[in-house]
């Protein structure tokens, strides 16, 4: 009987280009006096652990080119999204982590730049600051929230066409909203930031969990985003976008199926409201979750795209008929607003 052959261990065509065109523009920018820095991004943990989250990528130091990736909604007035999605980011860079101004430990950033490592630590729960550094560049810092071992509820919210309105199904008018529209000019969805709000009035140290199928390029601009419309600061988890050694195009709905799976296996104390929309596939996925792990879904929220955003979007998902998913409830609105009163009849509110 003939063995199967041996999967190649060597990347796909694509990810092999990507690579080699990364490496010119890696040369060019170190002959314009560009460094490797590091942008941190806001983490969470419990009192054991703590989930640090970053990207490391070529910029000139002292210069404005490093305000664009700044979370701090003050420092940055008018940004095009292109810019972020042009950066160069720095492969398998080390990067010195602090945390509190404590030295705890060093970690490696992926091939794509993207650092997103676990570090054994002890903390109080609450709210706490991790320092990012690499190499002689500027130490940057960012808060992580430790979440109390007797927090029991939390919520795991997506972000386009949820609480941001970008339409992002539709190609051509995401692409314009991704590279070209300049980042103030996108909307909250009305009554989410209110809805989230209450929640964690109602719910005092729940955490808040940001997980979409966008690019760690967007990560700045969404974090003054929501900065800005006031909604509840919590980690974004997102995901790289290009080729990878084993497929041409990475899977958006397996990046949000594998955090899901990792968060209840980090909290598996926590019952989690899950927020997303009918255009995609969150309910489907939500759908899964909640019926693998019923213990850990407190409701499912599905914002209901207009009947503009569904058309453009391809249509609605017929997954309507998840709402009695092992007695998970699941409830349907077009807003926050809406939303928020079915919470309320569940005593969820």
């Amino acid at each position: 009987m003939t063995s199967p052959a041996a999967p190649d261990p060597r990347p796909r065509f694509a990810a092999r280009l990507e690579d080699w065109l990364h490496s010119r523009r890696a040369r060019r920018a170190i002959a314009h006096g560009k460094k490797p820095s590091v942008i941190p991004y806001i983490g969470y943990g419990t009192t054991e652990w703590v989930r640090v989250l970053g990207r490391v990528l070529y910029l000139r130091p002292e210069s404005r080119e490093h305000t664009r990736f700044r979370p701090d909604v003050a420092e940055v007035s008018r940004v095009r999204g292109w810019r972020t999605f042009t950066s160069l980011s720095v492969p398998h860079q080390t990067v010195r982590v602090l945390i509190d101004g404590e030295p705890v430990t060093e970690v490696t950033a992926d091939r794509g730049g993207v650092i997103d490592a676990m570090v054994p630590v002890q903390l109080e729960p609450g709210w706490h600051t991790v320092t990012l550094q690499a190499g002689d560049s500027e130490a940057a810092d960012a808060p992580v929230n430790i979440v109390d071992p007797e927090v029991e509820f939390g919520v795991i919210s997506d972000i386009d066409d949820t609480i941001l309105l970008t339409a992002l199904p539709r190609p051509f008018v995401a692409a314009w909203n991704s590279f070209v529209l300049d980042e103030h000019a996108r909307s909250a969805t009305p009554g989410m930031a209110v809805m989230l709000d209450h929640l964690m009035a109602e719910h005092p140290g729940s955490p808040v969990i940001y997980l979409s199928t966008g690019a760690w390029n967007a990560a700045p601009a969404l974090s003054r985003f929501l900065a800005r419309n006031l909604y509840p600061m919590g980690p974004l988890l997102l995901t790289d976008w290009g080729p990878t050694h084993d497929r041409w195009f990475r899977s958006g709905r397996e990046h949000k199926r594998r955090e899901l799976r990792r968060i209840v296996r980090e909290f598996p104390g926590v019952r989690w409201i899950l927020i997303g929309d009918d255009g995609q596939h969150d309910e489907a996925l939500y759908h899964e979750f909640a019926t693998v792990h019923p213990e850990n879904v407190a409701a499912v929220l599905i914002r209901q795209l207009s009947v503009g955003e569904a058309v453009l979007a391809g249509g609605r998902s017929k997954a309507r008929l998840h709402r009695s998913t092992s007695g998970v409830p699941w409830v349907y609105g077009p807003d926050g607003a809406t939303l928020r009163e079915e919470l309320r009849k569940l005593g969820l509110l």
